[in-house]
């Protein structure tokens, strides 16, 4: 089948009723988010070849389907993503991008090199987002360094418990342009926005925005902690009503500053203290709104109580409800629809959660705990830890971790295959605090090889109930990525989890019986 024209340029191309057919596209990726964009641009009459480096079983059926519904071709293997494809025998007008390609990919820096536009799934969601015959949905779209994925769901349970149409899209569970696709429509879309895909937007403009927080991660991928920021702020560029930024940070309020956003755009503040005018905050207990009622200068609305947010809420869980709830009134939900949509709310796995009490000893998993700031949050909420912690550490650093946490550390159990960075930091901040590798080998202890993920993790639990004492918690959030070790971090928190069981069981046998429970959730 021969090559299209293109009958608009892509500066037209700005709703699905636009004339998309015959735009030849590349897509890099043939995962969730690249796989929808494929299929997306497909359907819109775009002539696209999708390129993914892992010849799988799984991507060689995924790029079956879409040959079958009329992709022009699927290239796998190492040789797909060397090099910049032609589509139809021509230069690509356009490059759709999955967030996981660096920029300095080679396909990607081909296109630069070309002068080639690269758009992320994001990207490509909003131009399509406006579609003749269904609602267009307002998009409240949130990022962070840590807690992007509780707000964007707690934001999501909000908007429901209002009787709205939303649901929760883009870097957590529904790919964004699933969501756009879908047949009945939103009202709103919940949209968590990694700096992966931020990076790549250049047009989205939100009803309402939010940079949780920000700290050093992902340096590998910018190239350095500057850069990182700086697709981070671009989550409040164009928005319409208001940018939501952390009062306890200022690089978080400094990035609204120099956002060029709608006229009239407000800036609110969200803080786990007392609020000031345009701010939600806490006041005795009590979640409070003084950014969105009239009478804002003299008093406050409530939204919820901290008994909302269940038994056990820690400050960075306040702050993402505070968050959460600032979004949601941007958008004109209720004060009561805040604190049903909290109730409503169920934290999900692998974040702070609480796995079994044996005696007077808690066992943790946070696994979701992939960089120091999340760590440090985690670390913040217990007293005296006994810490599970290591992996791939993205070229961040742990001074400041360790430095703030010291006194509250009984012992460090080392996982992941290279900790040496993380060693170096607790030998200079925390000198005192017994470190023990879950391997062995630093004290010159001989064990047999180990021969699976699953294996490291017992015997990290193993070294960690050799030292834990009543009143400590056994916390098992790595302050690192996990794929040195594991195939994710829900694999290693499923490890963690599968492990405390076997430990639970075997102590069982010899423990009276009431004295071994699983805890609430928190």
């Amino acid at each position: 089948m021969g090559g299209g024209t293109v009958s608009a340029p892509l500066e037209e191309l700005t709703t699905w009723d636009a004339d998309w057919s015959g735009l030849r596209v590349v897509v890099t990726g043939i995962g969730l988010s690249g796989f929808s964009a494929a299929d997306t641009l497909v359907e819109l009459g775009a002539r696209v070849v999708v390129v993914d480096a892992r010849d799988t079983e799984e991507n060689r059926a995924k790029a079956d389907t879409l040959r079958i519904v009329g992709a022009t071709d699927i290239l796998l293997g190492a040789d797909a993503v060397a090099s910049l494809p032609p589509v139809d025998g021509q230069a690509p007008d356009l490059v759709v991008t999955s967030p996981g390609f660096r920029p300095t990919h080679p396909v990607l820096a081909a296109a630069a090199e070309a002068g080639i536009p690269v758009w992320g799934d994001v990207e490509l969601a909003w131009r399509v987002r406006i579609r003749e015959g269904r609602k267009t949905a307002q998009w409240l779209a949130i990022t962070g360094t840590n807690g992007k994925t509780t707000t964007v769901s707690m934001t999501e349970s909000m908007l429901r418990a209002a009787g709205l149409q939303a649901i929760a899209a883009g870097n957590v569970g529904t790919p964004i342009l699933d969501a756009i696709r879908d047949p009945e429509g939103y009202d709103a879309i919940a949209v968590e926005l990694s700096s992966f895909q931020l990076h790549w937007t250049h047009s989205i403009s939100p009803l309402a925005s939010v940079c949780l927080n920000i700290a050093e991660d992902h340096v590998d991928w910018h190239g350095s902690y500057e850069a990182y920021m700086a697709d981070k702020a671009k989550i409040y560029e164009n928005t319409q009503v208001a940018c939501i930024y952390n009062a306890e940070q200022y690089e978080t309020e400094h990035m609204v500053e120099e956002a060029d956003v709608v006229e009239g755009c407000r800036a609110i503040g969200f803080t786990t203290g007392v609020p000031a005018v345009s701010m939600v905050g806490v006041v005795e207990g009590l979640l409070v709104d003084r950014a969105f009622i009239e009478q804002r200068k003299d008093s406050a609305a409530e939204l919820a109580a901290m008994a909302d947010l269940g038994e056990y809420a820690p400050r960075h869980m306040v702050a993402n409800a505070l968050a959460a709830a600032a979004l949601v009134r941007a958008y004109g939900v209720e004060p009561a629809a805040v604190r049903e949509g909290l109730r409503a709310y169920s934290p999900g796995d692998h974040r702070i959660q609480a796995v079994a009490r044996l005696g007077d000893i808690l066992w943790v998993n946070d696994s979701k705990a992939t960089n120091p700031h999340a760590a440090s949050a985690s670390l913040a909420a217990f007293s005296s830890v006994v810490w599970i912690a290591g992996g791939l550490s993205k070229g961040v650093g742990y001074d400041d971790l360790i430095a703030a946490h010291r006194d509250r550390l009984r012992a460090v159990v080392l996982i992941g295959a290279e900790t040496r960075d993380l060693q170096d930091s607790l030998a200079r901040h925390a000198p005192d605090v017994p470190v023990i590798r879950a391997l062995g080998e630093q004290t010159g202890e001989e064990q047999s090889p180990v021969t699976s993920a699953e294996e490291i993790m017992v015997r990290a639990v193993a070294a960690a109930a050799a030292v834990a004492e009543a009143g400590d918690t056994v916390l098992m959030a790595p302050a690192a990525a996990s794929m040195d070790q594991f195939t994710s971090y829900a694999h290693r928190g499923e490890a963690f989890i599968e492990a405390v069981a076997g430990y639970v069981g075997e102590q069982q046998e010899n423990t009276t019986p009431g004295q071994v429970q699983t805890p609430k959730e928190p």
